[in-house]
């Protein structure tokens, strides 16, 4: 029977979130990740073989856990569109405040990290990423990209500004997205 991995993919990618959240982009290089986790480089080399391999596997899995809750709000059983905003805006800011390294990987987004050199596979998944986004929001009338601005440019918005200032995300964010989306969605 073989040994179970000692440094999974996904420890490996954590602890490459922590340098990012607390150094930047440029601090995810193979041997930061390595010397971080305690694992020999042929570890992290075994999983990732390039830097890009690395960073990508990093913002689409990020994207993937983010996209997950924002759809959940979104699909959620509601017959008003306004509502379905309201949720999906909220969403956001909860996601952000309690997965604040996550946050920060969302926050340098996919061209810091290195986006045009990662894998045909990674690029894949982050396009299907899209396409499936897409999907949830276009059941939502969307007038002018109203909807685009109540769900993602404001909370986004919001949630920046307190991430870059290295910020807890105050109480008072789902306020202001929440009446925003409203604003912006009428009821019905």
């Amino acid at each position: 029977m073989p040994r179970p991995a000692r440094y999974s993919v996904d420890t490996l990618l954590d602890v490459a979130a922590e340098l990012l959240a607390a150094e930047g982009p440029s601090a995810v290089t193979m041997s930061a990740v390595a010397r971080a986790a305690g694992a020999p480089s042929g570890s992290v080399y075994h999983r990732f073989p390039t830097r890009a391999a690395l960073c990508g596997e990093l913002w689409v899995r990020t994207e993937e856990r983010f996209q997950e809750a924002l759809i959940d709000a979104l699909s959620e059983d509601r017959d008003d569109a306004q509502q379905r905003c309201v949720a999906g805006a909220l969403r956001i800011v909860q996601w952000c405040r309690e997965n604040s390294t996550e946050a920060q990987v969302l926050l340098a987004g996919p061209h810091e990290l290195g986006l045009g050199d990662w894998p045909d596979p990674i690029a894949g998944r982050r396009k299907r990423l899209q396409r499936k986004l897409r999907k949830a929001m276009a059941g939502l009338p969307d007038e002018e990209g109203r909807v685009s601005a109540a769900v993602i440019d404001v909370p986004g918005a919001i949630v920046r500004r307190h991430l870059r200032a290295r910020q807890s995300i105050p109480a008072s964010a789902e306020t202001i997205v929440a009446d925003c989306a409203r604003a912006l969605i009428p009821p019905g």
